[in-house]
């Protein structure tokens, strides 16, 4: 498993490009629930859901909490 703060950086960098698309481009809720193969949201909701579920195992096993 990658450092926290790897991930942290890969989900901020992703923000910052969904940001980007957004303000160029505008979004709509079909586009990001249901992107086409050639949208640059194809896969985008899926690996920020795995980063962020990798962030909270490592903040979790940091301060010792059990689920």
């Amino acid at each position: 498993m990658a450092d926290k703060n790897e991930l942290i950086k890969e989900m901020l960098e992703m923000q910052k490009k969904f940001q980007e698309y957004e303000r160029q481009q505008g979004i709509d809720p079909e586009e990001y629930y249901m992107p086409g193969d050639d949208s640059p949201l194809n896969g985008y909701r899926e690996r920020y859901h795995e980063l962020a579920a990798q962030v909270r195992e490592l903040a979790s096993e940091e301060v010792n909490f059990w689920k």
